[in-house]
């Protein structure tokens, strides 16, 4: 364990005005704080916090951060308040450790909840202070270091499932990739002993049968560079455990057929000297054909930046090498922390990466926590793709991203109010992948909304959580509308008026909040239409009760509501305005209106089910449009079906599905799918079809 001294030393010897005083009494408090508690382990639980402060010491963060390293335990564990660290270390201070302090206290039903519950919290103190997640991944990287020591085999696999799921992609997402390695290896560790052991075992084997061949590969590299007139710094490593285990289930080879398991690392003075040194290998060594890969000239979202190539060595070896500036080699070692600005005016690094207010964004909607982890994991595991908006913007997407998915990226409006796009200057549906390099123009109109069919092509985080969010305030208002409806029949029922007192004490009674629950109750028919008569005029639904059996008073009526939302159309018989109808209501699952002569309602009604409510419904006036079926039987001889189409498209109507149902020698039925905006247009149409030479029969299905 560091003492008090050589971790205050180690602060001023990279930043000689740090605020000494402030080192001083935080390590003071943090040692009393943590009195004789203790690790797993068995060493002073005061242990841990100071290792952390000294993991951060190498990344040379400011004194704040240090000092929050120390305390960052301090509330949780301690009888310490936010209102002592705020009065002995300041505001900055406190606020950085109620960001770090651990969540373990928060009660969830459901591992995933917890998760989920932890990312928010986490993620929404991140956003405000980058620094809040450089002490969150130095103190899980410690937990790492020392997971052994807890007895309990699934409490290991837990922690290491979680950092392997959450904090080394986030350690990734920022460009810290010693962090991301270390914690990889080490919870791979834990949760494929076996394949760690094995692999690990294999490498031991490799180094002692090839002696020094990484540092002769090493040297020789150096040589060919600098015989060029580059000077170079060259180290070779060979990859660990975890990047080996991973690129045999992904190619599904043995470790005897893995061969690029060393790497090798060209520190050069400047970015041409990168491009020098690039040409320099490729006429030394074949080039592996699809591993050149140029992030100098298009960096990764989280800023890192270098050339990579694989080669194929001597023997047959494949190596890669990456080749990079110092400058580039700290930012890809340490990421954001190795350009923290800890005095200087400058723009904070975290408002560079939009991925952080992408995915808080995401935290503010996400209806569950399996769909926030959902998001989340998205968000961060996924390959990208670069496509450029009509302006030259580069935007960043994962691999199968669709136009709706660029949308969103941009903005949320321009997402919401999508119609359409245009790939490379051609008019594409959104439902269209994006390939790298595309340039995406996204085509709106301020009367679209989100649709619920972007829901089986979107596959960002945001789109998806930003579409299922219209999605649930649009059904939600739309049954508190349908609700209202119910409601209002339900108190002409009554034998006698009601006031609003009234309607209060029935809330009291159903033990629901407000008027809106109520609504949505009566449509999603959680409660019966006697219990609500009940409530609001006790004795008025009881058995001696004359209004108990009451008929509707009036249809019901779904002018402005959305088929699939408030309501659906049924499949059985596909009515549309002007047809009679009746809505079927069964617990929990909304109305399902049918056309008054369709042979569901027939068979409910003898079989006489008690969970059904039948409702009175009707269009309302200008109800617009719905999808009807015909089954048209026409002749077999080339043509006939065009003239269908051509028949329905000089009617308006628009074939949204045809399949083929039966078919013999001399004719064929088909099943089509048609929107029309009312029956008699379906009528109409159908007049047409039958006057057809190519046509035998239509009746609707």
């Amino acid at each position: 364990m560091l003492r008090q001294y050589e971790l205050v030393d180690r602060v001023l010897e990279y930043d000689p005005d740090a605020d000494e005083a402030l080192l001083n009494r935080a390590y003071v408090f943090s040692m009393h704080a943590h009195g004789s508690q203790k690790r797993a382990s068995g060493d002073p639980y005061f242990s841990h916090p100071i290792e952390v402060a000294g993991i951060l010491t190498d990344l040379h963060l400011d004194a704040e951060t240090i000092a929050t390293a120390i305390l960052h335990d301090t509330i949780e564990d301690t009888v310490a308040t936010p209102e002592e660290i705020e009065r002995l270390f300041g505001t900055s201070v406190a606020r950085l450790v109620d960001g770090v302090t651990k969540l373990s206290k928060i009660e969830a039903q459901t591992e995933n909840e917890r998760a989920a519950e932890n990312l928010r919290k986490f993620l929404l103190a991140m956003s405000d202070d980058i620094r809040v997640l450089l002490v969150k991944l130095a103190d899980r990287l410690h937990n790492m270091r020392t997971l052994h020591h807890i007895a309990k085999p699934d409490k290991r696999r837990r922690i290491a499932r979680e950092t392997m799921e959450i904090y080394a992609p986030l350690a990734e997402r920022i460009g810290m990739y010693e962090f991301m390695k270390e914690m990889q290896t080490l919870a791979f560790e834990q949760l494929e002993p076996d394949a760690y052991e094995s692999i690990s075992r294999r490498l031991a084997q490799l180094k002692e049968g090839g002696g020094d061949r990484i540092v002769k590969i090493g040297s020789g590299l150096k040589m060919l560079l600098g015989r060029a007139g580059v000077e170079a710094e060259v180290n070779g490593r060979e990859k660990h455990p975890f990047s080996i285990w991973k690129k045999m289930a992904e190619r599904h080879i043995s470790f005897e057929q893995l061969s690029d398991i060393m790497a090798f690392r060209a520190i050069v003075p400047t970015v041409d000297d990168c491009y020098r040194a690039l040409g320099i290998i490729h006429r030394r060594w074949p080039m592996v054909p699809g591993r050149f890969k140029d992030y100098i000239s298009t960096p990764k979202r989280n800023g890192y930046r270098s050339l990579h190539t694989s080669v194929i060595h001597a023997d047959n070896a494949r190596i890669e090498i990456q080749i990079r500036t110092p400058e580039m080699h700290a930012e890809a070692e340490f990421g954001l922390a190795a350009h923290w600005a800890y005095k200087q005016d400058k723009v904070r690094p975290d408002t560079q990466h939009s991925w952080i207010s992408d995915l808080v964004e995401i935290l503010e909607t996400a209806g569950s926590p399996e769909e926030l982890l959902e998001h989340t994991r998205m968000a961060m595991y996924q390959d990208r793709i670069f496509a450029f908006s009509p302006k030259g913007e580069l935007i960043q997407l994962p691999k199968g991203a669709t136009p709706i998915d660029f949308a969103y990226a941009v903005h949320t409006d321009l997402g919401d109010q999508a119609v359409g796009a245009k790939v490379n200057g051609r008019v594409v549906p959104l439902s269209t992948v994006i390939d790298n390099g595309d340039q995406v123009q996204v085509l709106r109109s301020k009367g679209q909304t989100p649709q619920p069919s972007w829901l089986n092509f979107a596959i960002t985080g945001k789109a998806l959580a930003a579409v299922r969010r219209h999605l649930r305030n649009k059904e939600r208002g739309e049954l508190i509308a349908l609700g209202r409806n119910l409601y209002d029949d339900i108190l002409l029922r009554l034998p006698a008026p009601v006031g609003h007192d009234a309607v209060d004490l029935a809330l009291k009674r159903l033990k629901l909040p407000d008027e809106p629950t109520l609504m949505i109750a009566v449509a999603r028919r959680t409660l019966s239409d006697a219990a609500v008569m009940e409530a609001l005029m006790p004795g008025s639904a009881g058995a001696d009760s004359p209004h108990a059996l009451a008929p509707q008073s009036s249809a019901i009526s779904i002018k402005g509501l959305t088929p699939g939302v408030a309501f659906d159309l049924a499949d059985c018989c596909h009515p549309v305005p002007g047809d009679r109808i009746v809505g079927l209501r069964r617990p929990d699952a909304g109305i399902e209106v049918h056309a008054i002569d369709c042979r569901i309602l027939a068979d409910l009604a003898e079989r006489g089910t008690d969970d059904t409510d039948w409702v009175d419904v009707d269009w309302g006036d200008k109800s617009d449009g719905a999808v009807a079926r015909l089954a048209v039987q026409v002749k077999n001889e080339p043509g006939a079906l065009g003239i269908v189409a051509t028949i329905m498209g000089a009617h308006k109507a628009n074939i949204i599905n045809l399949r083929l149902d039966t078919r013999d020698s001399v004719f064929h039925t088909n099943m089509i799918d048609v929107e029309v905006h009312d029956v008699h247009q379906l009528m109409r149409l159908m007049a047409a079809l039958r006057a057809a030479d190519a046509v035998n029969a239509v009746e609707r299905a």
